[in-house]
């Protein structure tokens, strides 16, 4: 469109040579009789806006800033150097919005992976769980319908030392980076919640 504004400005014309609205769009519609014709208001919009500001380009859009390409690395790298890092600390730590950093993220195929939580083995443990099951087996050999009376339900787990078990914990990277975290040691003192 903006070739279009240029030519209609050279078929207006300067000086004496100068011809009206009405021939403007005459001449338009006969040089281009595939394309939909001009009106006369457009044609008045064309000549006032070149006689005011000198140009007819489009004036700057209104709406956000286009993030810039410094931004957006210090994203990736503040995502690079703490890959646990959310997408609240970012936004808060370079002071742009949420869905800034949550665009960006996305246009670098970088993706919350959510963090795996493990119990530590021990090497007797193996041992153990067999005996725990040849347990059970027996008991519920003895007793009919023992294994029937067992409530399992939700759970959680608090510690003294201040951890708490998370959901909301996500590294960020562009492969599944297979994280697996081991919380605690099973000799840590703590609180057991069981909710029914």
């Amino acid at each position: 469109m903006k070739g279009d504004r240029i030519e209609i400005l050279m078929m207006i014309g300067v000086g004496d040579r100068m011809r009206t609205q009405q021939e403007v769009c005459r001449l338009f519609h006969e040089m281009h009789p595939d394309r939909e014709p001009v009106s006369q208001s457009t044609v008045s919009r064309i000549e006032r806006k070149y006689r005011e500001l000198g140009h007819v380009r489009d004036a700057p859009r209104q709406g956000r800033p286009k993030i810039n390409e410094n931004v957006q690395q210090d994203v990736i790298l503040s995502a690079l150097e703490n890959p646990h890092c959310t997408v609240r600390q970012v936004s808060r730590d370079l002071n742009i919005g949420k869905s800034s950093v949550s665009n960006i993220f996305k246009k670098v195929k970088y993706h919350p992976y959510r963090v795996r939580l493990i119990h530590e083995l021990a090497e007797d443990d193996f041992d153990r769980r067999t005996e725990f099951c040849e347990y059970m087996m027996d008991h519920n050999n003895q007793n009919n319908g023992f294994i029937a009376n067992i409530l399992f339900s939700d759970e959680a787990t608090f510690f003294l030392n201040g951890h708490v078990n998370r959901q909301n914990t996500r590294y960020w990277s562009q492969e599944n980076p297979l994280d697996a975290r081991i919380p605690y040691a099973t000799s840590t003192k703590g609180l057991y919640v069981v909710e029914m």
